[in-house]
């Protein structure tokens, strides 16, 4: 059996859930500031802080979003292809606020969060439809961790008799 792999951005991207209901229009213009990228297992593509610059899609292999503790590292999600991690790109300024971990062979779209910014405000139905799709993201990301923040807080306490 062969396997075809699509190696231009926008087939990619169009394929993508991220892409659904953009213009054809906006799927082109978009994928103009994508770029394919891949990393190896265990390969660290982002870490708590660091400056960002880009934000991501999957599109195969598996992305580990973690939280960094004091002696342990907290998994928070898991992304799977079509998901999209590294969104605080789009936040001028703002540090990486979990570090994102391949866990096997990764491929993903890798966007300049400037220039997707920039094409927001130009096209602002574009830049609408975006942050929404990726606000469902955020939202996603902040019931993970507080599901594991009430996880261990409740295995604390189990332990401890409570």
């Amino acid at each position: 059996m062969t396997t075809t792999t699509i190696d231009n951005v926008e087939d990619v991207l169009i394929l993508q859930p991220l892409a659904r209901g953009f213009t054809v229009a906006q799927v082109e213009k978009l994928a103009q500031l994508g770029q394919l990228v891949e990393f190896a297992p265990g390969e660290v593509i982002h870490r708590e802080g660091d400056e960002c610059s880009e934000f991501y899609v999957l599109v195969s292999g598996h992305v580990a979003i973690e939280l960094l503790g004091h002696h342990e590292v907290f998994r928070v999600e898991t992304v799977v292809p079509g998901g999209e991690f590294g969104w605080t790109a789009m936040l001028a300024g703002a540090g990486r606020y979990f570090q994102a971990r391949a866990l096997d062979s990764v491929r993903a779209l890798a966007f300049d969060a400037a220039r997707v910014r920039t094409m927001c405000d130009e096209d602002t139905s574009f830049g609408y439809a975006l942050m929404r799709r990726l606000l469902v993201v955020v939202a996603g990301r902040l019931q993970s961790t507080r599901l594991q923040v009430t996880d261990m807080l409740s295995t604390a306490a189990k332990r401890a008799g409570a």
